[in-house]
C-alpha cells in the first residue's frame, strides 16, 4: 500500500507499464491489493469493479455505492465478480464499509495509472444521468438513463 503523497504516488508504476490495450478488469488485477491476507471475504478487483460500475450509474458516496452493489442482480453481480455463497449459490456484495477501505486504500498513482496517463494528461469525460420519471412500478426499479461525452464530443 502507498502511504506516499499523491503527487510522489503519480510516478508510473513498472507493474501497469504497457497496458494501454487491456479492458479496465485486466488493468485492475495488476494492481496490488493493500489489504492484509487474513479475513479478505471480498475479491479486491470485484469491489472496485462494482463500485466503478455505480459510480457510472450516478452513485455519488460510499453509501450510494453500497446501495447500488445490493440492488443490482445476481447477473451483474456474477459479471463484475462479486463473492459467492456456495450453500445457497448466491452472489454477495461488499458493504459500505468494506468499499470505503479498499478505495481508500488503493495506490492514487495506480489508480491514475489505470487510464495510462497522468491526472494532467488525462482526457475529461463528462458524465450526467438520471431516473426516468414513471419507469418504476410496484416492485420494478425506475429506469435509469446515463450519457457520457470526452472533451472531443
Amino acid at each position: 500500500m502507498c502511504r506516499q503523497s499523491a503527487t510522489v504516488c503519480l510516478v508510473k508504476s513498472p507493474v501497469l507499464v504497457g497496458c494501454s490495450g487491456l479492458s479496465l478488469a485486466e488493468r485492475l488485477v495488476r494492481l496490488p491489493d493493500p489489504r492484509h491476507r487474513r479475513g479478505v471475504r471480498h475479491p479486491f478487483v470485484a469491489v472496485l469493479l462494482i463500485a466503478a460500475s455505480a459510480v457510472v450509474a450516478g452513485a455519488r458516496s460510499y453509501a450510494a455505492i453500497a446501495q447500488w452493489a445490493r440492488s443490482a442482480p445476481q447477473q451483474a453481480l456474477a459479471r463484475l465478480g462479486a463473492r459467492l455463497v456456495t450453500s445457497l449459490n448466491v452472489r454477495i456484495a461488499p458493504s459500505a464499509a468494506t468499499i470505503r477501505r479498499i478505495i481508500a486504500g488503493a495506490c492514487p498513482g495506480g489508480l491514475a495509472d489505470l487510464t495510462g496517463e497522468g491526472p494532467g494528461q488525462a482526457e475529461s469525460v463528462a458524465a450526467d444521468g438520471k431516473s426516468a420519471r414513471g419507469s418504476r412500478h410496484s416492485e420494478v426499479p425506475a429506469a435509469h438513463l446515463l450519457a457520457a461525452m470526452t472533451s472531443d464530443g
